[in-house]
């Protein structure tokens, strides 16, 4: 069929099916890149979320290390002005005591026996001189001034061994030459004058006395 300008009425037809189908190939393609970048903003969105939840939780941890961290550092803050405000108070009675490497020395001027003699020490807060090594040794030796002392080990008979008053076996000993007998009678030791070292004695004897009271942690303010 042909209209009054004499143009096919189905060249009209196939005119506009082309025109339709072009503009519905349009939509279909807008439609499909906003499918995409919807896709992309929501996972950038999660992606977000995410990232801000961990940052947050690392804020969290963060605060829970730091609060614990605090609280430590005031417990032994506290610890420590506790130990100051003990060790001055320790240090006020301590007139007639002589300080060295975290110990504090007392002298008799008394002489008594071993048993008494360690009394004495305790009703102080201490305990008969232990010597831990050579350097304590030649201390002991130039406070004594050639004077015999009780020191803070025995020979206990049943364990066929010397230990000292905390109990602890004798390691390394710094006898007078020609002492250390190992006679039973002879259980107890003092500082032995003019040869540097100790003397094992009987412990009934009454010799002067050397305590100790031992500071570990010494805290100045």
């Amino acid at each position: 069929m042909y209209r009054e300008d004499g143009e096919s009425t189905d060249n009209i037809y196939e005119n506009d099916v082309t025109r339709e189908d072009s503009t519905q190939g349009k939509s279909s393609e807008l439609t499909g890149n906003d499918s995409v970048r919807i896709r992309i903003y929501r996972a950038a969105v999660v992606c977000l979320v995410l990232l801000c939840v961990l940052l947050l939780t690392a804020v969290i941890v963060l605060c829970v290390i730091f609060t614990q961290d605090r609280q430590q550092l005031i417990s032994k803050n506290e610890i420590m002005s506790s130990e100051r405000e003990q060790l001055r108070n320790e240090l006020l009675t301590l007139d007639e005591w002589i300080y060295y490497q975290s110990s504090f020395y007392h002298l008799s001027t008394e002489r008594k026996n071993w048993d008494d003699s360690r009394q004495d020490c305790q009703k102080r807060g201490a305990d008969l001189i232990i010597i831990n090594n050579r350097e304590e040794n030649e201390f002991v030796m130039k406070i004594t001034d050639k004077r015999e002392f009780w020191i803070g080990l025995t020979y206990k008979e049943v364990e066929a061994s010397w230990k000292w008053v905390d109990s602890t076996h004798m390691t390394s000993g710094f006898w007078a030459f020609g002492e250390h007998s190992g006679l039973i009678i002879k259980n107890c030791v003092v500082t032995s004058w003019p040869f540097l070292g100790w003397h094992d004695v009987i412990c009934d004897g009454a010799y002067q006395w050397i305590c100790e009271k031992k500071f570990p942690r010494l805290i100045w303010p």
